[in-house]
């Protein structure tokens, strides 16, 4: 018979505690979540409140004293008259507050008023508006069309005829060819509402890869076909866009703010941090007179509330400054690894990883990274993202291999193609590359352009 004994076991264990957690979890945030952070832990903790806020002003510093004859100009009907006597300042802001105030027009506005002057039935008008709500950024389906259309109490499923009839009013609208389930839908059905588009192009569009290399001869032959008229048909094909939403992906930008920002002055490079976008925290005075109050009855039980509250407002202000705090170090670090790039341009970037700035600072990989991701820092050559500092050789073994990183070797191709006098080639450029000392393949070359998305030789 077996029995059951108590044994006791020692072990090691590492547990994250919340503070840490939190820590960590700042650490990966880029500046404007980092506010949007603050603000959420103002909201919570009222041990915690703003001492300074520099992306905030007052009315009265905003709003420049109105004169006297500001006031007269202002009771006439005509708001667009530049006022006599008027500030320039004042009608810059107005310029400013209508900029602020527009917004570029998305593809599923743009389709919706233009049906909306389309004689249609209740039904059809139904479907389009559907379909068209389905549509992704390059004006294609988001989820198949089959699914879109269920039976209800109110309406009942559509036919496919009139699914069928709905989607060719949506292609019809302008974009052309939206709606649609790919780009070679997309082409096909564009050609079909081209004006005077030659006979047989539609069968061209099923040798894109052969078409796009010149390789019209071979085409020509498959379809049997003059190599004039394949000519033809490429150059009515080029005419068209494969992806017909993406003019209108322009209203999903967001803006980019810089977490730093490196500066050259007298010979030397400043780090400076974007900390005017970050409020600066204190202590909630009331708070602290709370806590030093005698723990009597009820005046007890509000002091632990109010010790504990002041204890996470001061880890929480601690952690922002560590995180500060280790964005100027690894943006310090990187600024003398890659210094090279700072002085000459994006084509001189180095092969640096991770590994190398953990060992200059003395912190875990993990914690680079943290600070690198989503951040952006900002310099002579641009704004960049940090991780964009992080590149492998051209050799593939991390900082150690070749003295070209990828994307500087990546810069380039960029220069050579944007001013080339005449269409190079992939093996052309990995011929000026190698009398360069950076020796690559042609397919690596490919492989980089189609990076930068630079077209072929045939394309461009």
């Amino acid at each position: 018979m077996q029995l059951q004994r108590p044994s006791f076991i020692q072990e090691q264990r590492l547990r994250m505690s919340p503070q840490i957690y939190q820590s960590i979890k700042l650490m990966e945030l880029p500046i404007v979540d980092l506010r949007e952070k603050i603000e959420e832990e103002i909201e919570r903790n009222p041990a915690l409140e703003v001492l300074e806020d520099h992306t905030t002003v007052s009315l009265d510093a905003a709003v420049p004293l109105r004169k006297e004859e500001d006031d007269y100009f202002e009771a006439t009907s005509d708001s667009g008259f530049v006022r006599r006597g008027g500030d320039a300042a004042t009608e810059e802001q107005h310029r400013f507050i209508e900029g602020v105030l527009s917004r570029p027009e998305t593809l599923q506005e743009h389709l919706l008023q233009q049906l909306q002057l389309e004689p249609v039935d209740g039904e059809l008008r139904f479907i389009c508006e559907t379909l068209i709500q389905n549509l992704d950024q390059d004006g294609f389906h988001k989820e198949p069309v089959e699914l879109l259309f269920k039976a209800a109490p109110d309406r009942p499923r559509p036919s496919p005829e009139r699914i069928a009839e709905g989607m060719r009013l949506v292609q019809s609208l302008d974009p052309a060819g939206t709606c649609t389930a790919d780009y070679r839908e997309s082409l096909k059905a564009q050609i079909g509402f081209l004006p005077g588009a030659p006979p047989g192009i539609e069968e061209a569009l099923d040798h894109l890869a052969l078409l796009e290399r010149e390789k019209f001869a071979e085409v020509a032959k498959k379809l049997n076909r003059t190599e004039y008229e394949v000519q033809l048909f490429f150059d009515r094909i080029k005419e068209l866009s494969p992806f017909p939403g993406r003019s209108f992906a322009s209203s999903d930008v967001r803006f980019v703010v810089p977490d730093i920002q490196v500066v050259k002055k007298e010979g030397e490079f400043v780090i400076i941090l974007n900390d005017e976008e970050i409020p600066v925290l204190g202590l909630n005075p009331f708070f602290m007179k709370v806590a030093e109050g005698p723990k009597k009855g009820g005046a007890g039980v509000a002091r632990d509330f109010v010790r504990e509250n002041i204890k996470e407002a001061r880890w929480f202000i601690h952690s922002v400054n560590q995180r500060n705090h280790t964005l100027l170090r690894v943006t310090r670090a990187i600024v003398e690894f890659q210094r090279p790039f700072f002085v000459n341009g994006p084509k001189f970037l180095a092969p640096l990883t991770l590994r190398d700035i953990a060992g200059e600072l003395g912190v875990h990989e993990t914690t680079v990274s943290r600070i690198a991701n989503g951040k952006y820092m900002q310099c002579e050559w641009g704004i960049f993202e940090i991780r964009h500092f992080f590149s492998n050789s051209i050799s593939g073994a991390g900082s150690g291999g070749s003295r070209y990183s990828k994307e500087g070797v990546k810069e380039i191709i960029r220069e050579l193609i944007s001013a080339e006098g005449r269409r190079f080639s992939d093996q052309e450029i990995a011929g000026f590359l190698a009398k360069q000392g950076i020796p690559l393949a042609r397919r690596t070359v490919a492989k980089y352009r189609n990076e930068l998305d630079l077209g072929s030789s045939y394309t461009r």
